[in-house]
């Protein structure tokens, strides 16, 4: 799909031909679609491309007419049950007389500019607008963040009383996330420091001072997402030994359980045999022997008590 936007006073409307100092906003596109865009705009195919892999970096990719900015972003799939924190590319094309940002799926960061969530953006301030789409990304890096850290609260206590992998598993998931944020945060750090060196984007004095929010907000979520990692993995040992302790104290109290039903049990088979036994001409035998399986297995339960076998 995509979109011609301009602003104008009235705010962000949608146009139908391309306009100087319009954005250009491509989500999931087709061949074509790309193909047709790239002759009319004189864009190499490539730099429309590029972003659409979804393992590409972060990099910064300069022609004579154009340059090219990949930016990692995250993305929340709800769909995807097992990882649905990821990270995908997102292109933004600079261009003398536009701006085009490119994405494989509709990205959350740009649908916040659309929508009208973030004020005070100007796509014609081409260099503001890049370093404001990097900062919101810097925020959806640390808003996702925390998410994740609730989820890991939530999750850590099921684990207190559970004696199965499943809750493991949605940890090891919540690992693959952190993973995929900080590698992209570092990609990312890489290619801001490159901007910062000014010799990409012709920049204001404001414009410098966004620049170091972002990479401030930037370093602030590696870290974040650094320490998160380290709780996952030291809380993922800690309850991977809690669970077989669980499961220990499980099989304890049933081999105990075993032990005492075992006591009327073998009284019972050796007063089923067909030989001269005690009591067997007695008519209170039944009782008698009922009494002494009740007394054995009474004395093995308070023996087990008091070993805290129980």
């Amino acid at each position: 799909m995509i979109e011609i936007l301009k602003k104008t006073e009235e705010g962000l409307k949608t146009i139908v031909e391309f306009e100087k100092d319009c954005w250009i906003n491509i989500s999931n596109p087709n061949k074509e679609e790309l193909e047709k865009l790239s002759q009319k705009l004189n864009i190499p195919l490539d730099f429309l491309t590029d972003p659409l892999d979804i393992d590409e970096r972060a990099r910064i990719e300069v022609d004579d007419n154009c340059t090219l900015i990949v930016l990692r972003i995250p993305q929340l799939d709800e769909n995807n049950i097992e990882v649905p924190f990821t990270t995908i590319p997102l292109g933004i094309i600079l261009s003398n007389d536009f701006i085009i940002t490119v994405c494989c799926k509709t990205a959350n960061v740009i649908s916040g500019f659309i929508n009208g969530k973030v004020r005070n953006f100007f796509p014609a301030k081409r260099a503001r607008f890049i370093l404001q789409i990097s900062y919101r990304t810097s925020l959806q890096f640390l808003s996702y963040l925390k998410e994740i850290n609730k989820k890991t609260n939530i999750i850590e206590q099921e684990l207190h009383k559970s004696m199965k992998n499943e809750e493991l598993i949605k940890l090891l998931n919540i690992e693959k996330s952190l993973v995929y944020f900080i590698t992209s945060l570092r990609a990312n750090e890489l290619m801001l420091e490159r901007l910062q060196k000014g010799t990409v984007l012709k920049m204001h004095p404001d414009d410098e001072d966004l620049l170091d929010d972002v990479i401030i907000e930037n370093k602030q979520a590696i870290e974040m997402a650094n320490i998160h990692s380290n709780i996952l993995s030291g809380m993922m040992d800690a309850f991977a030994s809690v669970i077989s302790n669980n499961l220990t104290v499980v099989m304890k109290f049933l081999t105990s359980v075993t032990i005492i039903l075992m006591i009327p049990t073998l009284i019972a088979s050796i007063y089923g045999m067909n030989i001269n036994l005690p009591f067997q001409r007695s008519p209170h035998a039944f009782f008698i022997t009922m009494s002494i399986s009740v007394a054995l297995s009474v004395t093995g339960i308070l023996i087990f008590i008091r070993r805290k076998w129980f």
